[in-house]
């Protein structure tokens, strides 16, 4: 009969306190993690720690100094690679810059780690993780205390923290955008558009038939045309793209992003096109706004741009081809029609003009 795991051991108060001073960031949960980077092939496991918005890996329990560390400000979802609970929790970080691998062989132990990485990163306590009531009140008790070191951060005269808090209120006003490819349409109608202008891509990101969450729209092209829908579910603060293995992410950016590379960039968002560098004219909302600043929609207004001349007709909506440029011979042979048809006229007057 097979032994039940150990419930993992605290360090001891002299390395908490040693380890305290080094990172000068509060515990909020630790335990054994097996960690595959993407520089490595294969699993290595660390004594973690889960410090602020931080992970810290160790060798063992008892060493103060960590060997790596990795900063989550820049997490933009968690796929789950073995959702099986007989086969433990297997997920992976996707952050801006990297993907780090994480494995534990408990299933609940897997969910717990995901909903404190996900309370202290989208600073809420993530709906969508099973957990039981025990962990969401730590989880709640989690948030309040990082709530409290972000104000205590924001507060401080640090020019290193006064450099923090502005990128990070340009990721906030970057989340507040609407991604290029959003448009305020239906369903039928955000496939007229894929298939009408396929040209302009085959992505479309729309409101939810309930008004409150979001659905991805995309076309591709197989053994035929085919038009496929995906629900986002609008999580408060974040999203969940609702697939065989859900995918947690935190901006509606990041959902793009998220098709786009799980695709390898056969798909691509729709974006019409908001300016023409000919006419000078500026497409702009039917509620005023330009379009690069306000969700579009399928047939905006035309207003000129300031200096720009009014044109007499309205620019039309569909976009024509190109002249497809004829082959060389083909200009060769009328060259030569044109001068046999010259040589003919010629000696036709010149017979016209000689007596009879």
């Amino acid at each position: 009969m097979a032994k039940p795991e150990k419930i993992p051991v605290p360090a001891p108060r002299r390395i908490f306190q040693a380890r305290q001073r080094i990172t000068a960031l509060p515990l909020y949960f630790e335990g054994f993690l097996s960690v595959r980077w993407a520089r490595n092939q294969d699993f290595e496991q660390y004594w973690t720690e889960l410090r602020g918005i931080t992970l810290f890996f160790y060798s063992d329990k008892k060493t103060p100094t960590y060997l790596e560390k990795l900063e989550l400000t820049n997490l933009t979802s968690v796929v789950n690679v073995y959702p099986d609970e007989k086969c433990g929790a297997q997920f992976i970080l996707m952050l801006r810059n990297e993907e780090v691998e994480l494995k534990v062989e408990d299933y609940d132990s897997g969910e717990e780690w995901k909903g404190f990485i996900f309370t202290v990163t989208q600073l809420s306590v993530p709906a969508c993780i099973s957990l039981l009531p025990g962990q969401l009140i730590k989880l709640h008790d989690v948030l309040e205390k990082e709530k409290k070191r972000r104000t205590a951060m924001e507060q401080s005269p640090s020019a290193s923290l006064s450099t923090e808090q502005t990128n990070k209120g340009d990721y906030v006003n970057e989340m507040n955008t609407m991604p290029e490819c959003f448009y305020a349409v239906s369903r039928q109608k955000a496939i007229e558009m894929l298939e009408t202008n396929p040209s302009w891509g085959n992505l479309i990101l729309r409101p939810g038939s309930d008004n409150k969450n979001y659905s991805v729209t995309i076309r591709q092209v197989i053994d035929g045309p085919c038009i496929k829908h995906y629900r986002v579910v609008n999580m408060g603060k974040g999203y969940t793209v609702e697939l065989a293995r859900p995918v947690m992410l935190l901006s509606l950016h990041d959902v793009i992003d998220y098709f786009v590379n799980q695709t390898q960039g056969s798909l691509k968002p729709f974006v019409t096109h908001t300016y023409d560098n000919k006419s000078g004219m500026r497409l702009v909302s039917t509620s005023g706004l330009p379009l690069e600043h306000a969700p579009r929609e399928m047939h905006p207004a035309i207003v000129p741009h300031p200096g720009a001349k009014p044109l007499m007709s309205p620019m039309p909506e569909t976009v024509t081809a190109p002249l497809q440029e004829k082959p060389r011979y083909m200009y060769e042979t009328l060259c030569k029609e044109l001068k046999e048809r010259a040589k003919r006229q010629e000696a036709d007057r010149q017979s016209a003009n000689q007596p009879l």
